[in-house]
């Protein structure tokens, strides 16, 4: 507009009256379309309704931006948790595929144990056989030199003491097989007995484990019920100062101490008529008897 303004003044001292008139109107058009752009400027609400409009595209930019955060924290959290059961699922998968190598191993070895003390027994067979036919033989050369007699030959004593000699040596052999395939087969049975006592103990420490985690998982449950779940309570939660106070014995020998003078006091025997005895463990609650007690306790 100003421009216009000097073309108008420039045209107006040059005398040209044409260019003077053509300026003038677009100034003119300039100036009205000036009014309708300043006009809603000079209404009385408008700075107050561009303001409110400022400030709900701001909580807008806002919202946004906390959407956008809510979503990326969302996202870590999942992926977290993604990470977290992935890493239970190999730790599951590493723990199935050692104690399925455990179970191989075991079946390996008294397999072979097994091989071992069947040729073991084997041995031990060969050996009775060749100690009965030992037997046969000496019995058969006494029928044979006893038949010989009656016909009257007699073998010289040098083939009896011959005999005699070889027998012996062969019954001493046979001997000291036999007390060695006895020594090997005790040691067979007494590695085989220690792999069945250590599987027995390994069975037996399983099941105390799963004893352990399931008298431990019934603590958990009954801690949470007393003193609520810890995972979902924070430190400055208004549960932690009672939970602090009830579970003091556990991080103090003198508070359990002092625990256990204070219920000492109270001792009484199961059937005292004033009285009971103290129960083992924890007095939970009972359920709630109506809905406003529920809404309550929740």
């Amino acid at each position: 507009l100003a421009a216009l303004c000097r073309a108008l003044r420039r045209r107006e001292a040059e005398g040209d009256e044409t260019g003077w008139a053509q300026a003038r109107e677009e100034a003119e058009a300039a100036r009205r379309e000036l009014r309708e752009v300043v006009r809603p400027l000079r209404e009385p609400g408008y700075r107050e309704a561009l303001r409110r409009k400022t400030e709900r595209a701001r909580k807008r930019r806002l919202r946004l931006q906390r959407r956008k955060q809510e979503a990326k924290a969302a996202k870590e959290e999942e992926a977290a948790r993604a990470a977290e059961r992935e890493a239970k699922i190999d730790q599951w998968r590493a723990k199935c595929i050692q104690e399925v190598e455990e179970k191989n191993r075991e079946r390996e070895l008294k397999a072979a144990a097994d091989s071992v003390l069947s040729e073991v027994r084997k041995k031990q067979a060969d050996t009775k056989r060749m100690v009965d036919i030992l037997r046969a033989l000496e019995k058969l050369r006494k029928l044979r030199k006893e038949a010989a007699g009656r016909k009257g030959v007699c073998p010289p004593p040098s083939a009896d003491e011959a005999f005699e000699n070889q027998v012996e040596s062969l019954k001493t052999l046979l001997k000291n097989r036999t007390e060695l395939y006895e020594a090997e087969e005790r040691a067979l049975r007494v590695m085989l007995e220690g792999e069945q006592e250590e599987e027995r103990k390994r069975e037996m420490e399983k099941k105390q484990k799963k004893e352990r985690e399931k008298l431990l998982q019934q603590k958990l449950e009954i801690d949470s019920k007393l003193f609520g779940d810890p995972d979902e309570f924070p430190l400055a939660h208004l549960l932690q100062p009672f939970r602090e106070y009830y579970l003091q014995a556990e991080h103090s020998v003198a508070a359990l101490i002092q625990i256990r003078h204070e219920w000492d006091q109270y001792l009484v025997p199961a059937d005292h008529p004033e009285g009971s005895c103290i129960p083992p463990g924890w007095v939970l609650p009972s359920l709630p008897t109506n809905d406003t007690w529920a809404t309550a306790v929740r």
